[in-house]
């Protein structure tokens, strides 16, 4: 810093040090004001999972735009992995920490509903346009009559191919219709040396389209949790053989990392694996190969596949509600869509924006998700419970995988610790 001038005229001592004494001050203070203005102005912290640098960068990206949209605050971003996202939110939300904007997944909506502001009357003192959004994710992330999340993508479950693998081992790719026999039959083709035709992990959200396209279910009359039934036993037991018996997907580390199976497939080891329309952008940037979308075969009962979604909700500890609302709008408007959309990381819920996605997505893309929407897809149905049964399917499954325990004998253990 230049030090500052003195007057030409001359001044007594004391008034030139008095003076002196005035500018540093008045300089202090200027040096000061930005970080008073930054601390004063409106900011919300917004918590959101992101398992790559792309897609955490796409939601910095987000933020930046919803901020445009609205100013006057300022929208920070904490990510974390997908399993640590969820592990860090029950301790928040037991503890009352959580952080002002909170990303839900529709699954999760009754286990941290009561964590969450219901949107519905802020929403609407906003004269915000609900319409505008699919209505089967609006549902899904409602919780006693109350809407939890404002969502900002949805969609099924279905198979990620590797075109590349398809083609060197001369299998057909799959059909729209294909069955369950023909999509074991291409696995076994693709599986020869360290390359294995299908990546599999005993995690809900990528077993229950085969378990439930073979006719079981995992709910009882009540909507309770019911994995000892025969038909849901039977049904895990033909989605293990898959490793222990026709060993077209290898055996698996005893880990919690639901990323497992998608870490298998993105190395090029793997030909196929599930997952849905929000993994494109990671698959696009982590992916050396050429890839493609496929429906989820059909089983005894047809192709049946899950929908779910997500969306940003409001922590019920948040002091300026009003403020956060304004900023879920923004997080979740036109444009935020489109952006998503296009990059391949969310399939819209709203309505208008869902050809953003079709655009960007592999070729064939759009025939596959309007195929699988109009047909067997049933709502992604949870329980309070939800995350404690992932981590037990989890911890018992992979042993039911590796051909270790019988699927019946680590039910009975995953159905009597939730009961307990």
């Amino acid at each position: 810093m230049s030090p500052l001038p003195t007057d030409r005229g001359g001044l007594p001592r004391r008034n030139f040090l008095a003076l002196s004494a005035k500018s540093s001050a008045a300089l202090l203070f200027l040096r000061l004001v930005p970080s008073a203005w930054a601390a004063s102005k409106n900011v919300l912290s917004w918590f959101m999972w992101g398992n790559t640098d792309a897609e955490v960068n796409l939601w910095k990206e987000i933020a930046a735009l919803a901020q445009k949209q609205d100013p006057n605050v300022q929208i920070d971003l904490v990510s974390a992995g997908w399993n640590d996202y969820w592990t860090k939110l029950t301790v928040q939300a037991a503890s009352g920490g959580m952080q002002d904007i909170i990303s839900l997944q529709s699954q999760r909506t009754p286990q941290f509903a009561s964590a969450f502001q219901p949107l519905d009357p802020l929403l609407k003192a906003q004269s915000f346009d609900l319409q505008a959004f699919d209505p089967t994710i609006l549902a899904a992330l409602t919780f006693e009559g109350a809407l939890r999340a404002l969502p900002y993508d949805f969609g099924p479950y279905f198979i990620f191919y590797n075109k590349d693998l398809f083609k060197r081992d001369n299998v057909q790719d799959p059909k729209m219709d294909w069955t369950y026999d023909e999509f074991l039959d291409a696995a076994k083709k693709l599986t020869h040396d360290n390359q294995f035709g299908f990546a599999v992990f005993p995690y809900p959200d990528f077993f229950f389209p085969f378990i439930l396209s073979n006719g079981a279910t995992y709910l009882n009359g009540k909507g309770e949790i019911d994995v000892i039934n025969t038909a849901f036993v039977k049904a895990f037991e033909n989605y293990a053989e898959l490793v222990f018996k026709h060993h077209v997907a290898p055996p698996l580390p005893a880990t919690q990392d639901p990323n497992t199976a998608w870490s298998l497939w993105t190395a090029g080891n793997a030909a196929m694996v599930v997952s849905g329309p929000w993994d494109v952008v990671n698959a696009k940037s982590s992916v050396k190969f050429d890839f493609g979308l496929a429906t989820i075969p059909k089983g005894s009962k047809g192709s049946i596949t899950i929908v779910g979604g997500s969306g940003f909700g409001i922590s019920s500890s948040v002091k300026d509600r009003d403020l956060a609302v304004r900023a879920i709008m923004a997080l979740t408007s036109e444009a935020a869509e489109e952006r998503l959309a296009g990059a391949g990381r969310a399939f819209p819920a709203r309505k208008a924006q869902q050809a953003f996605w079709y655009k960007n997505a592999p070729p064939g893309s759009e025939e596959v998700l309007k195929h699988t929407l109009n047909g067997g897809v049933v709502p992604f149905k949870t329980t309070v419970n939800w995350q404690q049964f992932n981590l037990l399917m989890v911890q018992y499954g992979i042993p039911v995988m590796n051909g270790q325990t019988p699927a019946s004998s680590a039910l009975q253990q995953v159905q009597a610790q939730l009961s307990a």
